[in-house]
C-alpha cells in the first residue's frame, strides 16, 4: 500500500489544491491531506476551518483523510508510515521553492521523498494569496475556489 502526505497551509483551499488532490488520489492507494501552520504567512482560516474545506471538497474520494498538525512534516511521515510527499507546482518559482524544501525534508530524514505534481495550466494564475487580494479589492474569483470557500473569504475580508 503506498500512502502519500500533501501537507500545506491551504488558506485558502483553491481548486488547484484540489487538482492536485483528485490527480495523486488516483495515483496512490491513500493520500493525507495535512492541513498546518504556515508561520510566515497571516492566516484568513483557522486550522479546523481548513480542515473542514478540505474534507466538504474531497468527501466522495474514499482513499482522501484530511488532519490537522503543527511541527515538522518529516514527522507526519514517520507518524503515518507515509511512503512519498506530494507538491503541487505551477512555475519555475514554485519549483525553486519546492526543491528546497524537499531538499531539507529529506536532510532530515533520508527516508522522505518527494514527487512533484505539475498543476493543471488553468491553475497556473491561482494562488491562496492572490484570491486574497483579488477578493479584497471587489474582484471576481468564481470558479477559482469551491464557492463555499469564496463566501467564506468574502464574509472574512469585508472591509
Amino acid at each position: 500500500m503506498t500512502i502519500a502526505l500533501y501537507a500545506g497551509s491551504f488558506d485558502p483551499l483553491t481548486n488547484g489544491h484540489l487538482d492536485v488532490i483528485k490527480r495523486s488520489s488516483n495515483i496512490f492507494d491513500q493520500l493525507i491531506i495535512a492541513v498546518g501552520e504556515n508561520t510566515s504567512k497571516n492566516n484568513l482560516f483557522t486550522p479546523q476551518e481548513r480542515v473542514n474545506f478540505i474534507e466538504k471538497a474531497t468527501q466522495y474520494l474514499p482513499n482522501v483523510k484530511v488532519i490537522g498538525y503543527q511541527g515538522l512534516t518529516v514527522e507526519l511521515f514517520k507518524q503515518f508510515d507515509v511512503n512519498v510527499l506530494v507538491r503541487g507546482l505551477r512555475n519555475g518559482t514554485d519549483l525553486l521553492y519546492e526543491q528546497q524544501i524537499a531538499e531539507m525534508n529529506h536532510f532530515l530524514d533520508k527516508e522522505v521523498e518527494t514527487v512533484f505534481i505539475p498543476a493543471d495550466p488553468k491553475w497556473n494564475k491561482t494562488s491562496s494569496s492572490l484570491l486574497k487580494e483579488v477578493i479584497m479589492m471587489g474582484g471576481n474569483i468564481e470558479g477559482l475556489a469551491p464557492d463555499y470557500v469564496i463566501s467564506a473569504m468574502k464574509s472574512r475580508l469585508k472591509k
